[in-house]
Parts: structure tokens; sequence; C-alpha cells
């Protein structure tokens, strides 16, 4: 298991009652045992009122260090302190609060009626929990690490997330030079045994162990350059059964002594004939540029699969540049490049013939480090895919929190639910940029054409000086605004980048149908 550090990790709450439901809407859950097929009886079902679960998001603890640190060393591959920060957003009408993995409280209840604001020094992952009422509660939160040098520098940052039994990890390398750690957490009562499987550039990877249990309230980490050693692309399906559990890839490499980039890799969407990967921010680079970025897929199903990757920029809708037809060998990861590319903000759209995963890698370009002045570091940032809404969820608001010590650009691409990307009609919503108390201190009407992106620098948006805490998006129905936060810190030495996207919760229905079974009597 990888090392621990106690580092220093600032924990930020905003609770205000203007943040809607981060996912809403009721589902009518199960039925009656179906009857013989010689006694067929219909029985009227009577809906039931189930109160709402609470919403709980796991966020990942303080980076896992090296375990050769030698702190008078010059060549310490983590010279500063990491800091590490939670930022949370939630309603304030059920109140919330955060927790250790055990649920142990942390800190202070939050919410309640009033907006609340507090800060507290943590060294662990964290649980962040809103409580319903008669509507689901809300929440949304984002954990960040900011290295300034040595080989984890950059910028680490992702949405915290819902605990599944499923997870799809598209990111990350074990060749020389990568690290690619898999951390798991149990946030549950019960132990959880996980699956993992492992695929890379010739195909799926024979691993010596596939199996691994995680307590109740713990945490454990795999080395994935120990089981799958050597692969230049990485994916990991995680399983879980027994408990849930979240999944994330510390991922970070290295040119030699000089840092490439460090990022947390988060779930994408399940498979899929159809993945979008909102948030795609480019430079403008050459073809071959090492700096391009590139688009992962993966195809794990048994027979080979024929992809189309389309990009959704502020002109419309094009081809990705060699992606127009490509051929996915079954469990093989592929990286597409994308380079070539007018700089700017993209929505990328993958259709294929059979279901596939996908994401995006950025990278943005530095400055050489002391110990290598012939070689500039370089920062990455790792972009899942998200999950289109379906019918019920048409209205549903998205919430990302903004990352502490960062500045964020909310970019919106306008993706029909279903047929043609570039067909008429525009996607509309409301943009509400919440500040330190949580309360809306930016509303601004948005209106995009279909197969558009645009993007907004939200503090261009806000009174100077504002701290912005999140960001969310009130769609008016209809279109699908596929949102990506791209967050960054602006340094001398180059640009720190991460990619956050909103994460559904997985909620209970406030109505539950109950129908007697004529076979036994009962309800």
């Amino acid at each position: 298991m990888g090392a621990r550090v106690t580092a220093v990790t600032a924990v930020r709450l905003v609770s205000g009652a203007a943040v809607a439901a981060l996912v809403a809407g009721v589902a009518v859950l199960g039925s009656g045992l179906p009857s013989p097929a010689t006694d067929e009886v219909t029985v009227p079902g009577a809906l039931v009122d189930v109160p709402f679960s609470p919403t709980r998001l796991v966020c990942a603890g303080p980076l896992v260090l090296p375990q050769e640190r030698d702190a008078g060393d010059a060549f310490d591959p983590v010279p500063v302190t990491p800091l590490t920060s939670l930022v949370a957003v939630a309603t304030s009408s059920g109140g919330g609060a955060v927790t250790d993995l055990g649920g142990g409280v942390v800190a202070e209840r939050f919410g309640a009626g009033a907006s609340s604001t507090t800060s507290r020094w943590v060294t662990e992952p964290l649980v962040v929990q809103a409580e319903p009422t008669d509507d689901p509660a809300s929440v949304a939160a984002a954990t960040s690490a900011y290295v300034t040098a040595g080989d984890l520098r950059g910028l680490a940052a992702a949405s915290c997330q819902a605990p599944t039994t499923d997870a799809w990890l598209l990111g990350g390398s074990t060749e020389l030079g990568a690290t690619a750690l898999l951390v798991l957490q149990n946030a549950g009562s019960t132990a959880a045994v996980v699956h993992i499987d492992v695929y890379g550039a010739t195909g799926p990877v024979d691993l010596d162990t596939e199996q691994y249990l995680v307590a109740p309230g713990a945490e454990r980490v795999v080395v994935l350059g120990g089981l799958a050693p050597q692969e230049r692309r990485v994916a990991v399906h995680v399983t879980a059964t027994g408990g849930r559990v979240t999944a994330h890839v510390q991922d970070s490499t290295l040119d030699g002594f000089t840092p490439t980039g460090t990022d947390l890799v988060v779930a994408s969407a399940p498979p899929s004939r159809r993945q979008v990967v909102p948030g795609v921010a480019v430079l403008a680079t050459e073809v071959d540029d090492p700096d391009a970025g590139a688009v992962r897929l993966l195809a794990p199903g048994g027979g080979t699969t024929t992809a189309r990757v389309r990009l959704l920029g502020p002109d419309g809708v094009e081809d990705l540049p060699g992606a127009g037809e490509l051929v996915l060998e079954p469990g093989v990861v592929t990286d597409v490049p994308l380079g070539g590319l007018p700089a700017g903000a993209y929505t990328l759209v993958v259709e294929a013939d059979r279901a596939v995963v996908a994401s995006a890698m950025l990278a943005r370009p530095g400055a050489p480090t002391q110990q290598d002045p012939d070689v500039a570091t370089r920062e990455r940032a790792w972009v899942p895919s998200v999950p289109a809404p379906d019918a019920a969820a048409a209205t549903d608001a998205q919430v990302v929190a903004v990352p502490d010590r960062a500045t964020g650009t909310l970019v919106l691409g306008a993706v029909a639910r279903s047929g043609a990307l570039d067909a008429d009609g525009t996607a509309t919503a409301e943009v509400r940029v919440l500040g330190p108390d949580g309360e809306p201190v930016v509303r601004e009407r948005v209106e995009l054409a279909l197969g558009r992106t645009a993007a907004w620098d939200l503090t261009q948006l806000v009174p100077a000086g504002t701290r912005v805490r999140g960001v969310q998006v009130v769609p008016d129905g209809g279109a699908w605004l596929a949102g990506g936060l791209v967050a960054q810190v602006d340094r001398p030495d180059g640009t720190l980048l991460s990619v956050l996207v909103p994460v559904p919760a997985d909620l209970v229905s406030g109505a539950t149908e109950v129908r007697e079974d004529p076979r036994l009597g009962t309800r």
C-alpha cells in the first residue's frame, strides 16, 4: 500500500438555500410479482410515500506520496507540502455534514436553514453528506491537491464521487517514468470485495491478483505498475460485491527528473454506443505536439467496433482529424491525439456501433526546472465522459464546486438527445455563479445552438475580488447542455490544470408503487 503523510488540508463548506437539487425527480420502483400465465390478474397499485435518502459523496484524500522520500535530500521527490482542500456546496434546507470514511464527524453540521461557511484541517478522505427534506438533498463537492514542485507538481482535482458497484476508469500509464495508483474507498458499513480488470495497449492484462477486500470505513491503494507493468495506456474496470465503493487513479508522470503532470482519474460514464466528454479546452498545437492531449477509447465487448469522434466547437460540428472512422479491437486501449485543433473549448462526442467507454487528456506546457534546465515541465488533466440524462431528468440542475486556489471556466456543449448532432434547435439555461455563502452572485441567461460549445470565465462574470465557490446550470429542458469546469492556477512556471464534471447523486424516489400479489394475498 502506498505511504501516507500528514498533508496540510483545508476544508471549506459552503451552503445556500439558492442551490437547487443536483439530481431530482420521482421514479416508480417495483411492482407485484408476476401472476401465472394461466391466471393473469391486474391488481391496482398504490403510491406509498418513501422519504428521500441522504445524498453522499466520497472525496479523495491527500495524494499518496512516494515512499522513498528524504527531506534532507536535494532530490526529494516531494520537496513541498501538498496542500489538499475540500470545497462543498449544498442546499441548506436539510443541512449536511462532513465525516470521515467511518462516519465520524470531522466538521460541524452546516446549513439547516442558514448559510454558513466553515474551515477545518483534515488529513484523510472525507464524506460529504446532505440531508433531504420534502425534496431530494443536493450537494456538490471537489477535492484538490496543490503541489508547486517535485514529482507530483500539479493541480490534482476532481469532483467527489457517489459510491457504486461498477466503475470504469480510463487514464494513466505504468510505463517508465509513470506512476498509476488505484485508490479504493469504502464509506459503507459492510466490507466490499473489489474485483479489478486492467486493459492495456494490446488488450486485457493477465493479473496475478484480481480481488481486494476493502474494509468498511477504509481505503486501499493498489499499485497498478506492480500488476500491469510497462503499459503505455491503461484502463481499469472496478466491480464490487458486498458493498459500494468509490475509486480513482492517481496518475503522475516524469521526463527524467522533470515533472510532466499529476491528476486524479475518476469514473467515466458506463459503456454506451454514445459517449460525451465535456470541458475539453485545448491550446493551438501541431498534429504531433506532445502538449496536444488525446482522446482515450476502449471497446470492452467481444467484437471489433467502429467508432467516430466528433467535436462540438464554437463554430459547430466537425470530425476529429484522423478519427472519422476508427476500428477498435476488443479490450485494446486506444489514444487518438487532439493535435492540430484551433485553440478553444470543445465537447467530444463518440458514436460507435458497439458500447465503448471514453475519456480525454489535456496538457499544458511549463518552464524547465533547476534539476534539468533542458526539459520543460508539463501539466495534464483527465476528463471523464458523462452520462446523458434520461427524459425524466431533462430539467435537472448541474452543480460543480470550484477547487480552492483555482479560477474556473465553465464550458457548455449543446448536445441533441438523439438524432443528428447538428440538428436545428437551441439549448437554454440559467447559469448561477455561487459566492462564498452559497448564494448566487450572478445569474446569467445562456442560449446555445445545437452542436456548438461555448465557454465563460467565471471571474469575468462576478464583481472584482469575489471568491467563487461553485457554479450551477439550470436548463430549461429539451436539448442537453453537457457541462465541464476547467479549473486552473496560473503560475510563473506554467499553468496547473484540472477539469471537473458534475456528479449525479444516487437518489431514492419519494414514492414507491406497492401492489398486492394475488397469489400470496400480501402487500
